[in-house]
């Protein structure tokens, strides 16, 4: 708002107001006289405006023609937010003139003086006032501001005691906070701020706020189970994804596979990673399970390939034609879409094994070998089709490789090996 406009409204204003101050003053929540609206919107449209000097005068005017403590009450507080701390001392002196008994405490009045007296660096004198005044109120407020004062003071026991004054009205976990942090931070006694927080999170409950300061505390001691705890109870609360990152990342650092699976199927926060750590387990049926929903959900054949892998190596019976013919089709469909050589010669190795097509199983194996000549599993694989095949020397020449790459250690190569060998001294070529 322009100085030239501030003025006009002003002048505006008083002129249609009038400027009688000694009109009847009707009860504070009716309407004290008839353009009582009209000058708070102007107050109001001022304020927004960062207009403080007119925002000031309009209140001013508002409360001698209304005498509502409102009114009053912003034009103190402009005052103060607007950095007139001496302005403000002198209104307050001045209203309270107006009481009635020099003995009786306008709390409003008594609390921006205290804030103006801050705002000015009277620190000893701002504390006599809030000690005063909490003496007379017992709200939790003053206790906060008495230990506001302490803190700047670098009075940190004292402020934990006001601190623990208005804790003790309503629990209020902001001021639990304050107080965690000045025995964490200032006072280094950190088991006694994680047991304050602690203790508040069995009896009253764990917001965001509350949790993540303890989780931060947990973490500076390095206390891991703590902070899965406080993760857990957030994720739990909340169902943020980044809590559940955190709580992934903690029980990978533990190495705690079991608990993590555990989560991770309760949560559904990352079934990807579930079916890996499924793989990594070896849990066969539920690969099975979850790689045929994620393929259907998500269409990336990986999963698809993964279900059919772990459906052949988990059968009981692996001769059964049902689960061979299974396994054959989604395959069959992985490579129709990737192509990828763990697929191609798995596909093989089955077909050549099982003798359902040795010829088709190679060709299988050989387009995986294209793209990975010299993987051991795929020349074992295409060993094992010129075994079957009656071609032993070219299984042997083959087989030396794996056996060489992979060691004599491998118990499904040394077997290959074997009948290789017995296959030649049967004299076949």
């Amino acid at each position: 708002m322009s100085r030239i406009f501030s003025l006009f409204s002003i002048c505006f204003i008083l002129l249609f107001s009038g400027c009688s101050s000694h009109e009847q003053k009707p009860l504070s929540n009716m309407k004290s006289f008839e353009d009582e609206d009209r000058l708070a919107i102007f107050a109001l449209y001022a304020k927004s405006k960062g207009d403080a000097n007119s925002t000031i005068a309009l209140f001013e005017l508002l409360y001698e023609k209304s005498d509502k403590k409102e009114y009053r009450n912003e034009e103190i507080m402009t005052m103060i937010q607007s950095s007139q701390h001496e302005r403000a001392l002198e209104r307050i002196a001045f209203y309270k003139k107006e009481l009635n008994d020099e003995n009786e405490v306008d709390v409003a009045l008594e609390r921006y003086k205290i804030a103006a007296t801050m705002e000015l660096k009277r620190y000893e004198e701002a504390k006599e006032l809030a000690l005063s005044l909490v003496e007379h109120t017992k709200a939790a407020q003053e206790y906060q501001q008495v230990a506001a004062i302490y803190m700047i003071q670098g009075r940190y026991e004292f402020a934990l005691k006001y601190l623990q004054g208005a804790y003790s009205i309503n629990y209020n976990e902001k001021i639990l906070d304050k107080m965690a942090i000045i025995l964490y931070v200032n006072l280094n006694r950190k088991a006694e701020a994680i047991s304050y927080i602690e203790t508040h999170i069995r009896l009253h409950g764990c917001s965001e706020t509350i949790c993540l300061r303890l989780a931060s505390f947990y973490s500076e001691v390095n206390n891991l189970d703590g902070m899965l705890r406080i993760y857990l109870r957030l994720y739990d609360n909340t169902k943020k994804e980044k809590y559940a990152r955190t709580i992934i990342k903690l029980y990978n650092y533990k190495k705690d596979a079991i608990s993590l699976i555990r989560f991770l199927e309760k949560s559904g926060s990352d079934d990807p990673l579930l079916l890996q750590m499924y793989i990594n387990t070896r849990n066969y049926s539920r690969v099975v399970t979850l790689g045929k929903k994620l393929y259907k959900k998500e269409g990336d054949p990986y999963y698809l390939g993964q279900s059919a892998i772990f459906e052949y190596e988990g059968a009981k019976d692996k001769n059964n034609p049902k689960i061979i013919d299974s396994v054959m089709k989604k395959l069959k469909t992985v490579i129709d879409e990737s192509d990828e050589p763990v697929y191609l010669n798995y596909l093989g190795y089955l077909l050549i094994d099982h003798d359902i097509d040795v010829k088709g199983g190679m060709a299988y194996v050989n387009r995986a070998l294209k793209k990975e000549k010299d993987s051991p599993f795929y020349l074992d694989s295409l060993a094992w089709g010129y075994y079957k095949q009656g071609k032993c020397k070219k299984a042997l020449k083959l087989i030396k490789k794996v056996q060489k790459s992979l060691g004599k250690e491998d118990s499904e190569v040394a077997s290959h090996v074997k009948a290789i060998k017995q296959c030649i001294q049967e004299g076949k070529r």
